[in-house]
């Protein structure tokens, strides 16, 4: 299997890519320095994590990796909301990322649990 044949692998990588070109216009656009690079920050590990499970040392290093993912999706869905809330991401751009940050945190969910079924956690 390729990467591009992984469904997670690849919708982690767009959102990074859609994370980063938020920062930069939360940044350009808005003036906003500190929340966007939490934002920044949480949302492109998320993929660079799930890029690391393909060279797990074991099942368990596996889970790990993914459940350290889902805290990073979680994190970048909080910062999301914040700025929404705080007026910087209109409530279109915000439903936007936010709809694929809920699709990956759902994924995420699904790969740990199922993992976890596996492993007899």
């Amino acid at each position: 299997m390729t990467d591009r044949d992984n469904v997670i692998h690849v919708k982690t990588y767009a959102f990074a890519i859609r994370v980063v070109n938020a920062y930069r216009f939360l940044c350009n656009s808005q003036q906003e320095y500190v929340l966007s690079k939490q934002m920044l920050r949480s949302g492109t590990a998320i993929g660079a994590l799930v890029a690391e499970v393909h060279h797990a040392q074991s099942s368990a290093d596996f889970l790990n990796k993914m459940n350290i993912a889902l805290k990073e999706a979680n994190e970048t869905s909080y910062w999301l909301s914040l700025l929404k809330d705080t007026g910087y991401l209109e409530i279109e751009q915000y439903d936007s990322i936010a709809k694929d940050c809920n699709e990956i945190i759902a994924l995420l969910v699904s790969i740990v649990k199922s993992m976890k079924n596996n492993l007899g956690r």
